[in-house]
């Protein structure tokens, strides 16, 4: 299937939004946001939610720094 992953498609045989995480290699990082459609996953929901062809999804790693 086709997705959007920051602005850049990319095609994934993942279903859940948890394992294209875990294919971006970013699952396992704790500073990590995801939003799917404009819309926030809370990391307790990511392995129970559906991915769609041509959906978009946003992945922020939060960074220190001053």
């Amino acid at each position: 299937m086709r997705v959007t992953v920051n602005d850049e498609p990319r095609d994934t045989a993942s279903r859940t939004l948890a394992d294209l995480l875990q294919e971006l290699g970013v699952a396992q990082e704790p500073a990590v946001a995801a939003a799917l459609d404009d819309q926030v996953v809370p990391r307790s929901r990511w392995s129970a939610q559906p991915l769609n062809e041509n959906a978009r999804v946003l992945v922020i790693r939060a960074a220190q720094g001053g």
